[in-house]
């Protein structure tokens, strides 16, 4: 993967707030240099709780670069949206992948990697070893 073709990052929440908090830190974590797009798809259109497939494709295609998204979800009705969105087949770009990572951890270190050129495998990879991060 060229470094000027990043893995995207959607960070797909019930919370528009959340969303767009957790792509703030974790592109305030990420270091400098130049970062991997990342964008947030929280709520519904109207600002309210919830999860939204419009939302979703939008910053999906915000983000897309030609080498994949990958899609970090927070909650239950977050994954079955994805889900069928990939399922449908045509409102995600082409290398649009759902990954089990936790939301905070898993952002934060798939933006790390898609921003020191990994691939898509790379991102998903250490977005879902964050589930071995311990705190105590």
């Amino acid at each position: 993967m060229s470094v000027d073709r990043p893995v995207g990052i959607v960070l797909v929440s019930h919370s528009g707030p959340v969303a767009a908090a957790v792509a703030e830190l974790a592109k305030g974590l990420a270091g400098g240099g130049t970062l991997a797009p990342v964008a947030g798809a929280g709520g519904t259109p109207d600002g309210d709780l919830g999860t939204s497939s419009e939302l979703i494709s939008a910053a999906a295609a915000e983000v897309d670069r030609g080498s994949g998204v990958a899609l970090l979800v927070d909650l239950g009705s977050a994954v079955l949206t994805v889900k069928a969105m990939l399922a449908e087949g045509d409102e995600l770009p082409d290398g649009a992948r759902l990954v089990d990572a936790p939301f905070v951890e898993g952002a934060v270190a798939a933006l790390v990697t898609a921003s020191a050129g990994g691939d898509l495998d790379a991102v998903q990879a250490a977005a879902s070893e964050a589930y071995d991060y311990r705190k105590v």
